[in-house]
């Protein structure tokens, strides 16, 4: 039903309502959120689909913003009761429910209360699409047999908040919210100048004129809209709204502090966009169509690959720059670009949809630091961790702007400029970023330089920054075997293996473009760290590599997930990759649901702890990469196993960015970690990279050549099948099946030239 505009000339009447000022709650967990997204619009609600102030961060984002803090719907002065909710569009979902038995809500020509609303009478449905805002439609049915009258109130309220204040982040002052405005036909603007001098209005237009109130103490929201309809037998009222948010360039632009509007009382209500919900379905039909499609025998295996499809079509988002294209870290808190989240989502999709690796490459490239800063811990040559845009980042209360203190995000940015190119063959963008990679290759030698074991180390620089830098940055993540935590410069071991492949895969692409000395130097700086990784980080007592090296040659000997990453490389010597594959699929580290990111059993395990004991399914993908990568086959394919079974116990298919590492018991599933994103970027992209190790595929797209290095399908999958699977130019449809106790592979259909081979 679309928004009506004024007729032509008429002018509006419209009054204020104080603003109420509340304290931001901070959020201690998402459970029961239910998810929608679109660009960089999203939405958490609760299963109801209303946003009321909790612990859970409800609301209603514009990017790094919380432009609606509440939306708490009730029907005859009760909330409703739930019968299911769905967002399986992503970008849209639908609530149904029905009513509790209502109290009398009209009196009859006497004066006498009229019966109650028997239970279940009302049919009443939710129906909400997020396009360049939100519209939702709220529908009630009446099932009774006799006319019935019913209110639909709605309280609403926007705070602009930033994520971080969500998350829990103090601050020493805020912006101010400004009166709110309500025109007489219910439309309703709530206006906050924040501390960097820039207005934010959030727009509320109706389809049916509201009656508009403030709300009160016992009321969620700071206006409470309201309709109310006498419903015949059989019959339906809806009503919709449409949101919509404008933030200016400064307080110039619009609503001064001092609440005098700074243009006409008119612009202050602008006709609402007309939202484009076809455009969200085309989206997500062109996504699918162009990306490699996967089915197979075992229907809840192709429900999670499905949905992990799905979600990085949800999570992908405009940058800043309009033409920009990324893949979003993770819902709620990291929807916004992280360089190693970014860059490892794209390594496990190369195969499936090489176009997240190119956007990743390119916009992470645009965005390479090119000067010393240390309060951004930027460096030239590296790589960011974090780019944010909200009100905190644009007063400088964070250094995100964007913030570099990340270690791993360099070398992995020039490994999948490598992958990039073994699985599209363009060579133009080789040359296109060729300068990036040589900056990125400078950062290397200069960290390592100014070391005297000449590993690559991280301390911070900046007083906002991480204590730690690698992917497990959590203050307490690197700790030796007694439970001390390691002290600045630390040399992670996953990152001395991921600077050893990334410069000879970054040589290989030197070769490709004739520069044989400096393909030289990079081979042979890649096997001297080899050499020196294996004296400083094996453990001969614990048959296992040290997490990290610290301070003063500080070893930090607790036994963690690290160590898979350094098989993944490939920096692991071949001697001891069964000390390792071995040490991987004990039970102090394999929960029975995946790998943990550090084992039970010693000083400062903790299986709730984010990076002390929790289960990662990105962790699980590189390591089984990293099993395959050494031959063992079936332990991989058992660590496969185990997260797809995970996968199958949590909400709608999806792998959340982490669950607890209790051990497995017979009766019990898998335990959330109570602030997980979910959707998140390197857990969805990590059944596809499952899939890829399975089947051992390796393109060489400049050859024109596909490999299947071992193909190994688990025992309960028989059959997989893959169609438009693109290496350069040419696709290829691929049947695999179990035959035996052995993987076959069968070329279903071919476009272009490419040979297929099978190293047994």
């Amino acid at each position: 039903m679309p928004i009506p505009r004024p007729l032509q000339g008429h002018r509006l009447a419209t009054h204020e309502i104080p603003a109420r000022d509340s304290a931001v709650v901070a959020a201690t967990d998402l459970g029961g959120v239910q998810v929608l997204k679109h660009e960089d619009l999203y939405l958490l609600s609760d299963a109801f689909g209303d946003i009321r102030p909790d612990s859970r961060g409800l609301g209603l984002y514009s990017g790094d913003t919380r432009v609606l803090s509440c939306l708490a719907l009730r029907v005859n002065g009760t909330r409703p009761v739930l019968l299911r909710a769905s967002a399986a569009g992503n970008y849209r979902g639908t609530v149904q429910m029905t009513n509790a038995e209502l109290a009398p809500n009209r009196q009859d020509a006497k004066g006498a209360a009229a019966t109650t609303i028997g239970r279940r009478s009302l049919g009443i449905r939710r129906e909400r699409v997020l396009t360049d805002g939100m519209c939702e439609t709220v529908s009630v049915a009446n099932y009774s047999l006799r006319q019935e009258r019913i209110s639909i109130e709605l309280a609403v309220d926007a705070d602009d908040a930033d994520i971080f204040e969500v998350r829990g982040r103090a601050r020493t002052g805020r912006g101010a919210r400004l009166p709110i405005l309500v025109r007489e036909d219910g439309r309703v603007t709530f206006r906050y100048v924040g501390l960097d001098h820039r207005t934010r209005w959030t727009y509320f237009a109706t389809s049916h004129p509201a009656t508009v109130q403030a709300g009160s103490e016992q009321a969620d929201g700071a206006v409470v809209l309201s309709w109310e309809q006498d419903l015949a037998p059989g019959a339906t009222f809806s009503v919709e709204w449409r949101i919509w948010t404008a933030l200016s360039e400064s307080t110039t632009e619009g609503d001064g502090a001092s609440g005098r509007a700074g243009r006409s009382q008119a612009a202050s209500f602008p006709d609402a966009p007309r939202g484009d919900e076809a455009g969200g379905a085309a989206a997500y039909r062109d996504w699918t169509n162009e990306s490699a499609s996967v089915s197979s025998d075992n229907d809840l295996f192709d429900l999670v690959i499905g949905r992990s499809l799905a979600d990085l079509r949800l999570l992908t988002t405009s940058g800043p720059d309009p033409d920009e294209r990324y893949v979003a870290a993770g819902i709620p808190w990291y929807t916004t670009l992280f360089g190693r989240d970014a860059l490892v989502t794209g390594l496990e999709t190369i195969a499936f949809r090489p176009e997240i690796a190119i956007e990743a490459l390119e916009v992470l490239a645009r965005r390479q630091a090119t000067s010393v800063d240390d309060w951004r811990d930027a460096r030239p040559g590296k790589i960011l961790h974090e780019l944010r845009t909200g009100e905190m980042a644009r007063t400088g209360e964070i250094p995100f702007t964007p913030y570099y203190g990340t270690v791993d995000a360099t070398p992995l940015w020039l490994i999948l400029l490598a992958e990039t190119y073994d699985w599209t063959g363009r060579r133009d963008l080789v040359d296109r970023l060729w300068p990036n990679a040589l900056a990125a290759l400078a950062w290397l030698d200069e960290v390592a330089s100014g070391n005297d074991d000449g590993f690559i180390t991280y301390e911070r620089r900046s007083s906002q920054g991480l204590v730690n830098q690698g992917w497990k940055d959590s203050w307490d993540s690197i700790q030796d075997r007694a439970g001390h935590l390691a002290e600045a410069p630390i040399a992670l071991a996953e990152v001395q293996g991921y600077a050893f492949d990334a410069r000879l895969r970054t040589a290989g692409l030197a070769r490709v473009r004739g520069e044989h000395a400096l393909a030289d130097r990079l081979e042979a700086q890649a096997h001297d760290l080899q050499e020196r990784f294996e004296k400083a980080f094996w453990l001969p007592d614990r048959r296992f590599y040290a997490m990290a090296l610290g301070h003063g040659g500080q070893v930090a000997d607790a036994i963690g997930s690290n160590a898979g990453h350094c098989l993944w490389s490939g920096i692991v010597s071949a001697e001891r990759a069964f000390d390792v594959a071995n040490r991987l699929a004990s039970p102090e580290l394999d929960s029975g649901w995946g790998v943990r990111t550090f084992a039970s059993g010693q000083p400062g395990y903790n299986p709730i702890g984010y990076h002390t004991g929790t289960v990662w399914p990105h962790d699980n993908a590189l390591i089984v990469a990293g099993l395959k990568r050494y031959g063992y086959n079936d332990t991989a394919n058992g660590l496969i196993g185990k997260i797809f079974e995970a996968a199958q116990r949590f909400d709608d298919y999806r792998l959340p960015e982490l669950f607890c590492g209790f051990n497995r018991t017979a009766d019990d599933p898998p335990v959330p970690y109570p602030v997980a994103c979910a959707p998140q970027a390197w857990a969805a992209a990590s059944s596809l990279h499952f899939l890829q190790s399975m089947l051992g595929l390796h393109a060489c797209a400049e050859r024109h050549e596909l490999e299947l290095r071992q193909p190994h399908l688990p025992t309960w999958l028989n059959r997989v099948n893959i169609r438009n699977l693109r290496v350069g130019d040419a696709s290829v449809d691929l049947l695999f099946h179990n035959w035996r106790g052995t993987t076959s592979a069968e070329v279903l259909g071919k476009r272009g030239e490419l040979a297929i081979t099978i190293r047994v």
